[in-house]
């Protein structure tokens, strides 16, 4: 076979954000039988042979050959996907420019989107633990969707390799938009059939007198005491595995099997005061939420953070699961955090938005995140929100595919699984201890409004919005005389599910730390016990 092979032209790059400012941006080039180019098999780093876009700087370049290319420029789910015909000429320098477009900035209102879970190795990435991407691969990936933090989690393929990336600060390839910062996923190691744990802000990476993954407790509860000694910020990963019943209801009374690895034990552990958080958008919507509403209802004030796991639960791309965190000042990792821990973001899927969610009463004024609405007695409270939502105006096939997905069907949220029929409407709901009391259709047209809800607590309770499959706020929570929080048939489904998750993880745990983890569970049902009385 004789054949004849012309060599590729180098296409120059600019690629400049709504500002003018060089940027990083996601860029998927087809040729005109809708071939990928690069070709993903033979594709060297930062470019990944699982995705189908590649990412590219200001400044940067491609190698592609002579010919004409459809071309889709983007930045996450809150920019325009900027779509294009682009040539290579066969001679004379040949250069292609972008300038993107947002639908929205939650930067305006303070709001930073991050996503606290991807990884630098394992599952779509590489087939044995030794291997990995450096910083500046990963770099690329969080700030090709506009993440500005990224939260690369060392865990149990590669960590060996990987833990020398952390240093307990952010990475020297970070900036002022983007940081990546490197820490920590209990994952492969010999407590994960309890439930991944997510540890940030950690300042070491080997648990005391071990020397490698197999040394490492069977139970979380010890690795979560060790995290609370360094300050970690720290939660459970893909929170929905192990949790999921034959209902989308919420919350509902069904008891999960609990032999998964998302927040299993959290219902154990967040009675010891070791949990801040559980993670949304990563697994089944009412999966997620569920355990976390009745936990709320028992009387804790864990919050909710939005994650992707990439690339193991979605390899398409970062922070397709993320929280928008507001912050006072400059972002930092520290600062983001804190803010995480404090509850003041909410969770999102990148195309719905709910900003500022406030409560007034009176001459009170109590932010997500901030103080408890106090009440004497009940009272007209006004519970506001800043909504934007974004939809194609009308259903194609590809969105109608998504909406006839079932619920354990990925991706697990997403705001066209919601759209109220062939409108472009979606419902925001308000919700009281996890039940929806009001609802309001709002057009997903990227347009911002200003909502507000007028409800009357009757007792104390916790309050929060939702777009079911969207996003989700933290709570906001309202005191009254004195009483806590308690909702009795959420403390008897937190009472069953200690036992039933015991009759689970019993099993995996090694005979000399049984008995110590007995007791704790032990005491966790004598505090769900305490608050049936």
């Amino acid at each position: 076979m004789t054949f004849s092979a012309a060599p590729a032209r180098t296409v120059a790059l600019s690629v400049r954000d709504v500002d003018g400012k060089p940027v990083t941006c996601s860029l998927r080039v087809r040729d005109a039988q809708g071939r990928i180019y690069p070709a993903p098999t033979k594709r060297t780093l930062p470019d990944l042979y699982f995705q189908q876009q590649v990412y590219r700087a200001d400044g940067e370049s491609l190698t592609l050959p002579v010919g004409v290319y459809t071309v889709e420029a983007a930045r996450g789910p809150e920019y325009e996907i900027l779509r294009s015909s682009l040539a290579v000429a066969a001679t004379g320098p040949v250069s292609w420019a972008f300038r993107l477009q947002r639908w929205i900035d939650p930067r305006v209102h303070g709001y930073h989107s991050n996503d606290h879970h991807i990884h630098a190795t394992g599952c779509a990435h590489f087939t044995s633990p030794e291997d990995g991407v450096p910083p500046s691969v990963m770099a690329s990936q969080v700030a090709g969707e506009a993440l500005g933090i990224g939260a690369v989690l060392t865990w149990g393929p590669g960590f060996y390799t990987q833990k020398l990336n952390f240093s307990g600060r952010d990475d020297a390839v970070s900036t002022a938009t983007t940081r990546l910062h490197y820490d920590l996923e209990v994952s492969g190691f010999p407590s994960s059939h309890g439930g991944h744990l997510v540890m940030l802000q950690m300042q070491a990476m080997d648990y005391p007198g071990t020397t490698k993954i197999e040394q490492w407790p069977s139970s979380n509860t010890p690795v979560l005491e060790w995290g609370r000694r360094q300050n970690a910020i720290q939660g459970y990963a893909h929170s929905g595995w192990g949790l999921v019943v034959d209902t989308e209801d919420l919350p509902n009374f069904k008891l999960p099997a609990f032999d998964g690895i998302g927040a299993n034990d959290y219902i154990v552990t967040v009675t010891a005061g070791l949990v801040d958080f559980i993670s949304g958008v990563s697994t089944p919507f009412a999966a997620e939420l569920n355990i976390w509403y009745h936990t709320l209802n028992a009387g804790f004030r864990t919050r909710i953070a939005g994650e992707t796991d990439w690339p193991c639960i979605y390899d398409e791309r970062t922070g397709m699961g993320r929280s928008y965190v507001k912050l006072d000042g400059a972002l930092t990792y520290d600062g983001w955090c804190a803010g995480l821990k404090a509850g003041r973001n909410y969770i999102s899927e990148g195309r719905a938005h709910l900003m500022n969610f406030r409560a007034v009463s009176g001459r009170q004024t109590v932010a997500m995140g901030g103080a408890d609405m106090r009440l004497a007695a009940p009272a007209p409270v006004a519970f506001e929100v800043l909504v934007a939502a974004r939809l194609e105006p009308v259903p194609t096939p590809a969105t109608e595919a998504i909406r006839s997905l079932g619920p354990v069907d990925k991706p697990y949220w997403h705001l066209e699984r919601v759209r109220l029929g062939a409108t472009r409407m979606v419902l925001v709901e308000l919700l009281v201890d996890g039940r929806a009391v009001a609802s309001r259709a709002v057009a997903a047209d990227g347009v911002e409004r200003a909502m507000r809800f007028d409800y009357t607590p009757e007792r104390r309770c916790w309050v929060a919005v939702r777009i079911a499959k969207g996003a989700h706020t933290n709570p906001i929570w309202v005191t009254m005389a004195g009483a806590p929080v308690r909702d009795e048939r959420s403390i008897a489904w937190c009472r069953a599910a200690v036992d039933q998750c015991w009759s689970q993880k019993k099993l995996r745990i090694r005979p000399a730390e049984l008995a110590a983890e007995a007791l704790r569970y032990d005491a966790a049902r004598a505090v769900y016990d305490a608050r049936l009385r």
